[in-house]
C-alpha cells in the first residue's frame, strides 16, 4: 500500500492529553497534520503544552522535523471544547481504560463531528467490538493502537471491530503509511489484539520461571535482551523460525508446550508490587529500585535508543513486508 501525499492536509483530533495522547499528537504534527487536542477534563491541560514542546524537541534532536518546532506548534490547537473537532476527518481517543468514560467521550465526539468522521481508540485491552456498541456510527469506528513514544516508533496496530466497514480499515491503513508506520492489521477483533497477546504470554512465563526459583529476575531479563533482542528488530517470529530452518520446531513444541505455565491469575510477585504502590521509574519502586538520578538516566537512554532503533529498522524495510 503506497503513501498518499494528500493525507497531510487532513485535520485530526486527539482526545486525551496524557503522556500517550500528547505523544500521538506530536506524531501527527510531525506527519504534517493540523491537530486539535481536546482535554476531557480541565486538569488534563496541566503540563500538556510543556510535554508537547519537550516531545517535539526530542523529535527535532532525532532529525524527524522538517521545520522548526514553532511551525508545528502553530498547527496545534488545544481546547476543552469538543466543537473544535467539527472539521476533523479522524478523531483519536486515548482516555483512561474505563468503558463508561470512553462512552461519554464518544457521545461528545459524535455530537460535534460529521457522520463520515472516523473515531479511533488507542485501547490496548478493551475489545473494539465492545466499544463500538457505544458510538453513533459503528461502521466508522476502529482501533488504532500506538506504542510509546508514538512519534519515534514504527509500530501501529489497526483493529477492525465486528461492525467496522472494510473501507474504513483500508483508509486508516493507507493513512498510517503516511505517518511512516509499518501497521499490523487485525481483521478480527480479539481481546488484547496481536502485540499484547504475544507479550503477555511471555510475561506469564517469565513470572513462572522467577517464582519457581529457576532463574533470577536479572538473568531472565538478560536472556530475553541478548537473545530476542539481538534479532527481533531485524525479523519477525515466523521469519525467525524460517531462518533457523524449522526442522526442530515440531519436536520442541511437542516436548515444551505442555511444560509452559498456564496460570490465569495475577502472579504473586506482581500482586506484591501493586500492594506496595510500585510505579517503576515513576516513583523509584518496581521490580528494580531506582534513585531519581537513575530513573532520569534510564529515560534519557531510552530516548536515544528509540532514535537509534527507529533508524536501524528503516535500513531493512524489505524484510518487514
Amino acid at each position: 500500500m503506497k503513501e498518499n501525499n494528500n493525507f497531510s492536509s487532513l485535520e485530526i483530533g486527539v482526545v486525551g492529553l496524557g503522556l500517550m495522547g500528547t505523544s500521538i499528537l506530536v506524531s501527527l504534527l510531525v506527519s504534517g497534520h493540523k491537530v486539535i487536542g481536546i482535554a476531557p477534563l480541565p486538569a488534563d491541560m496541566d503540563g500538556a503544552m510543556d510535554r508537547i514542546e519537550s516531545q517535539l524537541n526530542h523529535a527535532a534532536e532525532a532529525g524527524l522535523l522538517k521545520e522548526a518546532v514553532s511551525h508545528y506548534l502553530g498547527r496545534l490547537h488545544l481546547s476543552e471544547d469538543y466543537n473544535k473537532l467539527k472539521h476533523c476527518r479522524l478523531v483519536q481517543e486515548c482516555v483512561t481504560e474505563v468503558i463508561s468514560i470512553k462512552t461519554e467521550v464518544y457521545k461528545k465526539i459524535n455530537k460535534h463531528t460529521a457522520a463520515s468522521t472516523i473515531i479511533a481508540t488507542n485501547t490496548s485491552a478493551i475489545p473494539i467490538s465492545e466499544l463500538q456498541e457505544n458510538v453513533k456510527f459503528p461502521s466508522q469506528f476502529i482501533g488504532i493502537h500506538w506504542a510509546e513514544p508514538a512519534y519515534m516508533t514504527r509500530f501501529l496496530e489497526v483493529t477492525k471491530g465486528a461492525l467496522t466497514d472494510e473501507k474504513t480499515a483500508e483508509w486508516v491503513l493507507s493513512l498510517s503509511y503516511s505517518w511512516k508506520k509499518e501497521p499490523t492489521y487485525l481483521k478480527k477483533d480479539i481481546r488484547g489484539f496481536v502485540t499484547n497477546r504475544m507479550l503477555y504470554a511471555v510475561y506469564r512465563e517469565m513470572f513462572a520461571i522467577l517464582e519457581n526459583g529457576e532463574a533470577s529476575m536479572e538473568d531472565i531479563d538478560k536472556a530475553f535482551r541478548y537473545d530476542a533482542g539481538s534479532w527481533i528488530t531485524y525479523m519477525g517470529l515466523f521469519k525467525r523460525m524460517d531462518q533457523l530452518g524449522l526442522s526442530d520446531f515440531k519436536e520442541i513444541f511437542d516436548n515444551l508446550f505442555k511444560e509452559l505455565d498456564n496460570s490465569s491469575t495475577v502472579p504473586p510477585t506482581m500482586q506484591e508490587i501493586v500492594i506496595q504502590k510500585g510505579k517503576g521509574i515513576n516513583n523509584g519502586k518496581g521490580f528494580y529500585n531506582y534513585t531519581k538520578k537513575e530513573a532520569a538516566a534510564w529515560e534519557e537512554a531510552f530516548k536515544s535508543f528509540n532514535h537509534e532503533i527507529f533508524q536501524l529498522a528503516a535500513q531493512y524495510p524489505e524484510l518487514n513486508q
